[in-house]
């Protein structure tokens, strides 16, 4: 068994001693603070969603970067670094340079990020052996859901579900694969298309789903499977199904349900004898000479 496979169905428990721990974490942002959330790849899917979600819960305006392109000259009252290594270049090339408050949430507390954030959070129970991330990053987001008071009551009981259900009915014989969301859902729609790419090497898309209509939906056919996080723009799904392509709309949490896709993600790379633990040309972290 792969070391992603194994990751995957711990979600629960790691889900649910990030809820617990929310409460009593120090340096996450105070409401009303203008906050810039960073992180590369995967972190950075996290981050856009985690600060689409502060925006609209009212806690004050919130901003998602690429470590790489973070905006130098711009004001914030704190900068949240998400970061599962601990040695990825940008982020810490951008904590050593800001004089700005800092917190990193990290995987492994035993790297140079400690040193480089003023406060870290440490989900060293998340972190993991694979290459492709899987429950760091939705534990990282659980933990500030949580912090927010926007976690589901059930939300472990629906990842607990979410490691069990069918995949959808042929969707492994598909080979284009589009995730779709709205709001903080496009980090998820984002996150769910890198994780079919990278164990997989599929051809994957993800968009906002008013802006698939936008020229996106021209390459969906009998080939293709097109998935919605949260609830369906009016009319889009028949517009979807009329192109051909299987359509996934899942009536449960999209954090759950990217747990599908992760599921997914393993089942194509085997089906197509890779190793979704080492996807060709990644490691683990990416660290610039």
């Amino acid at each position: 068994m792969s070391f992603v496979i194994e990751e995957i169905a711990s979600q629960p428990g790691c889900w649910q001693r990030a809820a617990e721990m929310a409460g009593g974490v120090a340096g996450l942002p105070a409401p009303g603070e203008r906050v810039a959330v960073v992180g590369c790849g995967t972190s950075l899917f996290i981050a856009q969603a985690y600060a689409a979600l502060r925006e609209a819960a009212g806690a004050g305006e919130s901003d998602a970067f690429p470590a790489s392109e973070f905006p130098r000259g711009r004001t914030y009252d704190r900068v949240v670094v998400i970061c599962r290594s601990g040695t990825t270049t940008e982020v810490l090339e951008l904590l050593r340079a800001t004089t700005l408050p800092t917190v990193a949430v990290i995987g492994d507390p035993r790297t140079p990020i400690v040193a480089a954030a003023d406060t870290c959070v440490v989900l060293d129970f998340a972190d993991e052996r694979s290459v492709v991330q899987t429950r760091f990053a939705t534990t990282a987001l659980v933990l500030l859901r949580a912090h927010l008071g926007l976690l589901p009551d059930d939300l472990i009981e629906q990842c607990r579900a979410a490691i069990e259900w069918p995949l959808p009915a042929g969707a492994l014989a598909r080979g284009q694969f589009t995730f779709l969301g709205a709001g903080w859902t496009n980090g998820i729609a984002n996150e769910a298309a890198l994780k079919v790419r990278e164990a997989a090497g599929a051809w994957t898309e993800s968009y906002p789903a008013m802006e698939y209509r936008h020229g996106p939906i021209s390459v969906s056919d009998e080939r293709s499977l097109v998935w919605f996080f949260g609830t369906p723009p009016a009319g889009l799904v028949k517009q979807v199904e009329r192109t051909g392509a299987l359509v996934e709309d899942a009536e449960t949490d999209p954090l759950a349900d990217l747990v599908r896709v992760q599921r997914l993600a393993v089942a194509l790379a085997e089906s197509k004898d890779l190793d979704p633990d080492q996807p060709r040309n990644l490691t683990r972290s990416i660290i610039l000479s």
